[in-house]
């Protein structure tokens, strides 16, 4: 059994004692604090929290306990039932509402689920507030509401054609231009809410033709549900063997998109924010964001475009504070992860299929011909195990010193910027490992440059 408390919630494998896994004592726990804290802190003066969630197996049960403590703590709950993790926080917003908790793991598989926290802005917790959640609740520092003061719950599920609409109004989204290209578009789906969702969205678009896979929303994960190539082998597949012109695939949640291309050959999850940030910048000039685990891609086309690239520490809730102060047109991750400000500040595969598929239908291109216009990378993922007695600070401070005629960046682990590649290595939260991403032009190339950092990381530890 797992259990892991972040700065953006709890997650974890559902049952067991409590402590041990996300039990109903801990869901029922972990809730209160949340509640206690936006009661505290509410400057909106809303009684009302929304609550969603995904299609996995525990989510109803999960649900049923998350809207009762709400309740029992004086909130007013509105219960948009299974949704995306960014039709909730549209809701937050649209509601005025003092939060939100999303019930889902995203790409955790079917064992796992997990409350994720949003603010008033429908936008995750920064870390200082969600430490004070996870101080609440390890020290019960709540109180339950007296009879009198007990809060409703009302249902609305008007909220997904509500995100749709709210897409196919973006000044960038030219649903006439997708209709007049008559494409033919599958779907993987993963059996959650986005195989709801994302065909109702392609239809509204003008896509006539969708062919849907996994898109029964059952929680019944047809595959590993992470979006990552070894994971989407029905749909490559599937892409080989009919006429569609791209597949779209997406996690539980739907708030990550990776793209399949007409030949069954991945697009690369990294390609999804650069190739739709290229589009975006062609029309509205400004800066970008994403972490410094994402590809060299995006600085790159935000650069051609004459315009300024930053890099955030790994989270969204980093991602958009420096899309914040830097007034970015547009951000993300790497993952998959596409955040538009122009609609909100949270992942949003609905909105990365409308650009995508806006940009597809105004340049007239193949998937493949709209990747082989792009930089072209590599990323290699790979970690270090380590005991639990190796101060991984002290490594990190070490090879900063090794590597110090080179570009680093320290503001999360230590990336390492060399002229035509880049190493990022940065602990876990969870586990006594060194994760390592770099970035080269070919994968072979990008191995090497990760042994040859593991190799100079391998001498500090001896």
């Amino acid at each position: 059994m797992s259990l892991i408390k972040s700065i953006s919630g709890i997650r974890g494998t559902i049952g067991g004692k409590p402590g041990e896994g996300l039990s109903s004592v801990d869901i029922v726990k972990f809730t209160a604090s949340y509640a206690s804290f936006i009661k505290d802190g509410n400057k909106k003066a809303s009684d009302r929290i929304v609550v969603g969630r995904d299609a996995r197996l525990s989510g109803s049960m999960v649900e049923k306990l998350v809207v009762g403590t709400l309740m029992s703590m004086g909130f007013d709950v509105v219960n948009i039932g299974m949704a995306t993790t960014p039709t909730t926080e549209l809701a937050v917003v649209g509601e005025k509402a003092a939060g939100g908790i999303i019930i889902t793991a995203s790409h955790n598989p079917v064992q796992w689920n997990a409350l994720k926290l949003l603010n008033s802005n429908g936008e995750f917790l920064s870390d200082k507030e969600g430490k004070e959640v996870i101080r609440r609740a390890e020290e019960e520092d709540f109180s339950f509401s007296e009879v009198f003061d007990l809060g409703k719950e009302y249902k609305n599920d008007t909220w997904a054609l509500r995100h749709i609409e709210m897409v196919k109004e973006l000044a960038l989204v030219d649903c006439d231009a997708i209709r007049k290209a008559d494409f033919t578009v599958a779907v993987d789906a993963v059996n959650s809410i986005g195989g709801v969702v994302i065909p109702k969205l392609l239809r509204e678009l003008g896509v006539k033709n969708v062919i849907e896979l996994n898109c029964e929303a059952t929680g019944n994960f047809a595959h590993t549900p992470e979006p990552i190539p070894e994971n989407l082998t029905q749909i490559a597949e599937l892409m080989k063997n009919s006429n569609a012109d791209v597949g779209f695939v997406v996690d539980p949640d739907v708030d990550r998109l990776a793209i399949v291309m007409e030949n069954g050959e991945m697009f690369v999850e990294e390609n999804t924010l650069v190739s739709i940030a290229d589009y975006v910048l062609s029309k509205t000039p400004g800066s970008t964001v994403s972490n410094l685990s994402s590809s060299r891609g995006l600085r790159d086309v935000t650069r051609m475009h004459g315009c300024e690239y930053s890099a955030a520490a790994v989270g969204e809730v980093n991602v958009v504070t420096k899309m914040k102060e830097t007034g970015a047109v547009i951000g993300g991750e790497g993952n998959g992860g596409v955040i538009y400000p122009e609609l909100h500040y949270g992942r949003d595969a609905l909105v990365g299929v409308a650009l995508f598929l806006t940009l597809m239908a105004t340049k007239g291109k193949k998937v493949s011909e709209i990747k082989a216009g792009l930089p072209q990378y590599a990323i290699a993922k790979n970690k270090i195990q380590l005991t639990p007695d190796i101060d991984v600070d002290l490594i990190l401070d070490a090879l900063k010193k090794h590597y110090s005629n080179e570009e680093i960046t320290d503001i999360d682990g230590v990336k390492i910027d060399f002229a035509d590649s880049w190493v990022h290595l940065r602990k876990s939260n969870t586990e006594p490992i060194i994760r390592i991403y770099s970035e080269a032009a070919t994968m072979e190339k990008a191995n090497e440059l990760a042994e040859s950092v593991k190799a100079v990381v391998n001498r500090f530890i001896s």
